[in-house]
């Protein structure tokens, strides 16, 4: 064998590549027990612990928080009237709904639908407690009603907040007796604001907060809450017509606690709320009736009755007398116009009145057989009953 045809390995081409192959194992070591040492590891079989965020934390203890501080203000209130059964045969009767001591003393607000025409009215306190109440005073068109206890011990009130400064987006706590389950905490967000219902025909609530926290039969009267635990609003059933049926899902309506209290204060010193009244009954004018009547005046409100002695008739304003085609039968007066404001409607009427106080005077302007004329009217008081 020639001489040159064997070398140590140590002597040969090959020492370069022996050393880069060590140092690629050492290299891939040395990532390895960094991965190890940097990725705990978990024993075969068992996961990780997943705990909650932060802000879910934060509002589980913020809500408890809330009802903890408020639940004994918040009340059962039971009321007793008397129905009539399909023979109208007077029956006893029994309505639930909630409200919330607003007073050491005892005053309690809850919605007028939960005790209207109620032969007794009882409260039911977080401690099972059970005290007669009397009615204050109650208004069917913003639905609130204000009742009174008299208690051996001084009551806890609820802190009332600012729904002005409410926002859409910001946390909303109902409390409630929903289907007699006392102490029932929904909660979700202010979906919505200002919004504008309609409660009773011909009167409009502007202002309305609209929820997705659940307000279901039963919790009509009681509290909507911020997260500071102030009273922000009333949450009412009626506003979804649902007080005996099935309601919107994720859909709930509260009246701002500023409109509330400024209804309640009134029915505290007074028992009742002053509303401006016409004393008229009328029709909205079309075309169609128009051409019926045999008039040119398209549009307005045809007055179809003035109420005796009240403040249309006082004003010279006449209704309408007898049928078309009868001998004796005269159109009304159709109101046109406010105080400068075109009216189209019975409705528009009646917004506009409602802006006025009672006593105060306002220009009318009418048409009574194809004559422009001007009356002016003062508001009286509107009866209970109208």
């Amino acid at each position: 064998m020639p001489r040159h045809a064997y070398r140590h390995p140590s002597q040969s081409g090959y020492l370069p590549y022996i050393l880069a192959a060590v140092a690629s194992s050492l290299a891939t070591a040395g990532i390895l027990i960094f991965m190890f040492s940097y990725y705990p590891a978990f024993p075969i079989g068992k996961q990780p612990t997943i705990t909650a965020s932060n802000s879910t934390v934060q509002q589980e203890t913020l809500v408890t928080a809330v009802f903890a501080d408020v639940k004994d203000s918040v009340v059962h209130v039971n009321s007793l009237f008397i129905a009539r059964d399909i023979f109208r045969r007077p029956i006893p009767a029994e309505g639930t709904g909630t409200g919330f001591i607003v007073s050491g003393d005892g005053y309690i607000y809850t919605n007028n639908h939960v005790i209207e025409n109620a032969q007794r009215i009882s409260v039911i306190f977080s401690d099972g407690t059970e005290l007669t109440a009397k009615l204050i005073g109650s208004d069917p068109i913003t639905d609130i009603a204000v009742i009174k206890v008299d208690s051996s011990k001084l009551l806890r009130p609820v802190k009332l907040g600012n729904s002005d400064s409410i926002v859409q987006g910001q946390l909303a706590i109902a409390i409630g007796n929903p289907y007699r389950l006392d102490n029932t905490v929904t909660v979700g967000v202010i979906s919505a604001l200002n919004r504008t219902l309609e409660p009773t025909e011909g009167f409009k609530i502007d202002g309305i907060i609209q929820t997705d926290a659940a307000i279901n039969p039963g919790n009509s009267g009681g509290p909507l809450l911020n997260s500071k635990g102030e009273v922000i609003g009333i949450t009412s059933a009626k506003f979804l017509g649902i007080q005996s049926s099935g309601g919107a899902e994720g859909l709930g309506f509260a009246i701002p606690i500023n409109t509330a209290k400024r209804i309640a204060d009134e029915l505290t010193e007074k028992g009742k709320i002053s509303r401006p009244w016409l004393g008229i009954t009328g029709a909205d004018m079309s075309p169609q009736l128009a051409g019926e009547l045999g008039t040119s005046v398209r549009e307005g409100v045809l007055l179809i009755d003035v109420v005796g002695g009240g403040p249309a008739e006082k004003a010279g304003l006449k209704g309408t007398v007898s049928q078309p085609g009868s001998r004796n039968f005269m159109v009304g007066d159709i109101i046109v116009e406010m105080d400068g404001k075109k009216i189209s409607s019975v409705k528009e009427l009646v917004e506009k009145a409602l802006s006025y106080k009672v006593g105060e005077t306002v220009e009318i302007r009418y048409y009574r057989e194809g004559s422009r004329k001007t009356a002016w009217l003062t508001f009286g008081e509107r009866p209970k009953e109208s």
